[in-house]
C-alpha cells in the first residue's frame, strides 16, 4: 500500500450525511488510513454496560468499502461522564491532594482498578466485534499516555505504589538503604507507612521521587498492557501500538517499545521555533532506533496551526510538506494528522485539520492533496529502512528523571536541551545518528555520544568501557557518573564508575550564574597514544579554536587524560575544560562545560573525524539534511532544505527524481539538483553511490 497517509477521524462530531462527503474527499486527498474511535467511549457506551456500535459499524464499512484502512483506537483515553459520576474514585489527584475533575480528557487514575475494569470490558467488545473486519489495519491503545495525568497521588495509587515497592525491594530494610532514609529521620518500619511524594514542607526525598516516576510510568504501561492482552487474545496477529509524545519524561519510550509492534509518535512542529526541525530530527531518530531501525508511524501532526501554544502560528507554504517528508526520510511509514475535519466546537476548534472550517478551496487542503499524491507515487518506499548510522547518541530515562530533580548544584540542567546541544553538531554536519538507551549493544558504532549521564549504574559503566576498550570513540559531557540507580552519590564522587574510563576525577562542581559565560581556549598540543607530546595544527589536529561556554563548569583533575581545551578565565582559569583519554584500543573525550554551539561543532567535528565518521553526503549546503533509506523497494536519497535560501546540491552519481511524475514531468538522471527554501526531493540512488555508513 505504500506510505500510509491520513488523519484522526472523528465522525461522531458530525451528522451522518457528512460521512459520505468525507469518504469522497479522502479519496481526493489520497488518504489510505485513518485513526478512528480515539474519543468515542461516551458514544459507544452511553450508559454502563449499554453498548451501541451500530453507528461505528457503518463508519468501518464505509471506510473499508473505499479501500481506506483503519488504525482502530480502543476508545479508552477519556472516560465518559457516567463512569466518573458513578465512581468518582477513578479521578486522579495531584500532589497537593486536590482532585482533578472531568471536563477535559484523560481524567483517570492509572492505578484505578475500576477504570481498568471498565476499559478492558469495552476493549473486549471492540475486539470481538471488529477482529475480522477487512478495514482493520492495526490497533491503537489509549492516546498520548501521560499527557495530562502524568502521575496520580491518591490513596489507590499509594496502595499500588507500595505493592510496586514490595516487588522491587522485597523488604523495608532494602528500601531504607536504597532511599538513604537515615537522612532527615525518614526510616520506615513498614511498607504501609510509605506514601506518594505528596507536597511537603521542603525537598522530598529524591530517591522517593525517582521511584515514584518509575512507578507512575509502569502504572501507565499496565493500563496499556491490560488492553493489549485483550487484543492479542481476541485478535491475534494484528499489530498493536499507541501514540507516544516527544521529549516526554513520564513515558520511557525504550521500555514501552518492547510491547509495541510499531513505534508511533505525535509531533507538532512550531513554525515560530527556528530549531523545530532539529527537535523533530532527534525525536524521529529515537523512534526509529527504539525498535532497531524498524519503520515507525507518525500518527499525529498538524497541517497548519495548533491551538494549545501561547501563539499558534500557521505553517507557511511548503513547511507542512517539508516536515512530513522529513518524517519519511527518517524512517516513518505513515504520515497522519490530527485531524481530518476541523471541529466546530470544543477545546480544539482552532486546531487545524485536513479539511478546514473554510472548506476545500483552501491552501491547506490543496497542500495535503499534493502531499498525498506524492506519497502515493512512491509505494516502494514502504518497508525500506534508514541505512544504519555509525553514530549513536545515548538517552536514558532514569538518568533524565534523576537529573532534573530538585536540590542539585543547578536546577538549570534540562536533558532535552542538553541532548540537542550534542545532536545539533552532528545534524549540521550531515551525519546520521541513532538515539539509543545505554544498555543497547554499541559495538557497531564508530562514535557514541553520551550527554550528561548523571545516573550511571555499574553495568552501564562496564558496557561503555567495553565499547571503548574494543576501539570505539566515546564523547561524554559534564555531570556524568554522579549517582547510582538509587540516586546515591558514587563512592569517591564524580565520575564514579567512569573514573578509569575517562581518566579523570571531578573535584568540585562549578555551575555558572544565569547569563554568565567563561572563556575556553584550545591547548597547543595533545599527547600521542605512545605518550609523547605532539604539536597539532588546525588543519588536521586536535587544537580547538577559542570560544566561550556557559551554564556549567567543573574542577577536573586528570588521571591519565590529556587536556584538549582549558578555561581561559574565571575561577577555574587554566584548568581542563575538555580532555581526551586513550583507553584500550579506543578514545574518550570529556567535556566539563557547555561549549557554545560553534565550539561544540568544532569539537564534535574533530571527534567524529578521528572516529572515521562521514556525512551522508559530502558538501551539503547549510540547512540541507540528507538521509538514505534502502530495502527491496530500492535505495533512496532524501534531500530536505530547512534553510531560508535555495540550495544547489552536487550528487555523487546521476540520480532520478522519484517525484517527477506527480508534477507531470519525466524523471531525468542528473548530477545536480536545486532545492528552494523548504524544498524536499526524493532521489533514486541507482548506483548505490551514497555511502552506506554515513
Amino acid at each position: 500500500m505504500g506510505i500510509h497517509f491520513g488523519a484522526d477521524y472523528n465522525p461522531e462530531q458530525w451528522p451522518e450525511e457528512v460521512w459520505e462527503e468525507d469518504i469522497g474527499l479522502m479519496k481526493q486527498a489520497h488518504v489510505t488510513m485513518v485513526t478512528a474511535g480515539i474519543f468515542s467511549w461516551a458514544k459507544a457506551e452511553p450508559r454502563a454496560g449499554a453498548y451501541d456500535f451500530d453507528w461505528f459499524d457503518r463508519v468501518m464499512d464505509r471506510l473499508g468499502g473505499a479501500g481506506i484502512r483503519v488504525c482502530l483506537a480502543t476508545m479508552t483515553a477519556s472516560p465518559p461522564p457516567w463512569l466518573t459520576r458513578a465512581h468518582p474514585e477513578v479521578l486522579p489527584q495531584g500532589p497537593d491532594g486536590q482532585r482533578r475533575w472531568p471536563g477535559g480528557r484523560q481524567h483517570y487514575c492509572p492505578s484505578s482498578p475500576v477504570y481498568r475494569e471498565h476499559a478492558v470490558r469495552l476493549v473486549e467488545r471492540l475486539a470481538a466485534r471488529y477482529a475480522g473486519h477487512p478495514a482493520l489495519a492495526l490497533w491503537h491503545v489509549g492516546n498520548e499516555y501521560g499527557c495530562h495525568t502524568r502521575q496520580c497521588f491518591c490513596d489507590v495509587s499509594a496502595a499500588d505504589f507500595r505493592r510496586w515497592l514490595r516487588g522491587r525491594y522485597g523488604s523495608v530494610a532494602r528500601l531504607n538503604d536504597a532511599w538513604s532514609t537515615a537522612f532527615w529521620s525518614q526510616a520506615y518500619s513498614d511498607f504501609e507507612e510509605v506514601l506518594p511524594p505528596r507536597t511537603a514542607p521542603t525537598f522530598p526525598n529524591p530517591a522517593h521521587q525517582l521511584d515514584y516516576l518509575r512507578f507512575s510510568d509502569d502504572a501507565l504501561r499496565d493500563c496499556y498492557l491490560a488492553e493489549r492482552e485483550v487484543l492479542a487474545r481476541l485478535c491475534p496477529g494484528m499489530p498493536v501500538t499507541t501514540n507516544l509524545m516527544p521529549f516526554h519524561k513520564p513515558v520511557d519510550a525504550f521500555a514501552w517499545s518492547h510491547d509495541m509492534d510499531a513505534m508511533a509518535l505525535d509531533f507538532y512542529q512550531d513554525p515560530f521555533d527556528a530549531e523545530t526541525h532539529l527537535k523533530a530530527a532527534y525525536t524521529f531518530d529515537l523512534m526509529r532506533s527504539a525498535r532497531g531501525g524498524q519503520p515507525w508511524l507518525l500518527l499525529e501532526q498538524a497541517p497548519g496551526a495548533v491551538n494549545w501554544r501561547a501563539r499558534n502560528g500557521p505553517k507557511p507554504p511548503g513547511a507542512m510538506r517539508l516536515w512530513s517528508w522529513q518524517a519519511v526520510a527518517q524512517g516513518a511509514d505513515a504520515v497522519l494528522y490530527f485531524q481530518w475535519r476541523q471541529s466546530r466546537g470544543g477545546a480544539e476548534k482552532f486546531h487545524s485539520a485536513m479539511v478546514p472550517h473554510a472548506g476545500t478551496d483552501t491552501r491547506i487542503f490543496r497542500e495535503v492533496c499534493d502531499l498525498g499524491r506524492e506519497l502515493a507515487s512512491v509505494p516502494e518506499l514502504a518497508g525500506t529502512r534508514v541505512v544504519r548510522p555509525t553514530v549513536a547518541l545515548v538517552t536514558d530515562w532514569d538518568s533524565w528523571r534523576a537529573l532534573e530533580l530538585d536540590s542539585h548544584p543547578s536546577t538549570a540542567l534540562r536533558l532535552p536541551e542538553l541532548a540537542l546541544g550534542h545532536y545539533r553538531p552532528l545534524f549540521e554536519a550531515g551525519v546520521a545518528c541513532d538515539v539509543v538507551p545505554p544498555d543497547r549493544d554499541l559495538s557497531g558504532y564508530r562514535l557514541v555520544v553520551v550527554p550528561n549521564l548523571y545516573l550511571v549504574t555499574t553495568s552501564v559503566a562496564q558496557r561503555l568501557a567495553s565499547y571503548v576498550r574494543g576501539g570505539g570513540h566515546l564523547l561524554v559531557s559534564f555531570f556524568s557518573g554522579v549517582v547510582d540507580g538509587c540516586d546515591r552519590v558514587h563512592p569517591g564522587g564524580c565520575p564514579g564508575p567512569l573514573r578509569s574510563l575517562l581518566g579523570l576525577r571531578v573535584e568540585e562542581f562549578w555551575p555558572l550564574d544565569e547569563g554568565a559565560t567563561v572563556g575556553v581556549r584550545g591547548v597547543a598540543g595533545v599527547r600521542g597514544r605512545g605518550g609523547g607530546r605532539a604539536r597539532t595544527g588546525a588543519a588536521g589536529g586536535w587544537e580547538l579554536p577559542a570560544g566561550t561556554a556557559d551554564l556549567w563548569s567543573e574542577a577536573v583533575r586528570p588521571e591519565g587524560a590529556e587536556p584538549v581545551a582549558e578555561f581561559a578565565d574565571g575561577d577555574l582559569a587554566g584548568g581542563p575544560a575538555v580532555t581526551r583519554h586513550g583507553y584500550g584500543a579506543g578514545t574518550v573525550t570529556y567535556v566539563g562545560t557547555r561549549l557554545a554551539p560553534p565550539l561544540m561543532r568544532a569539537l564534535t567535528d574533530r571527534v567524529r573525524e578521528a572516529a572515521g565518521v562521514r556525512p551522508v553526503l559530502a558538501g551539503l549546503p547549510e540547512g540541507v539534511q540528507a538521509t538514505v533509506r534502502e530495502g527491496p523497494g530500492g535505495r533512496f536519497l532524501f534531500l530536505l532544505n530547512h534553510g531560508t535560501r535555495a540550495a544547489d546540491i552536487t550528487l555523487p552519481c546521476p540520480m532520478a527524481d522519484a517525484l517527477a511524475g506527480t508534477r507531470g514531468e519525466r524523471a531525468q538522471h542528473t548530477y545536480r539538483i536545486g532545492l528552494p527554501a523548504r524544498g524536499a526531493a526524493v532521489l533514486k540512488d541507482l548506483r548505490g553511490a551514497v555511502p552506506a555508513d554515513g
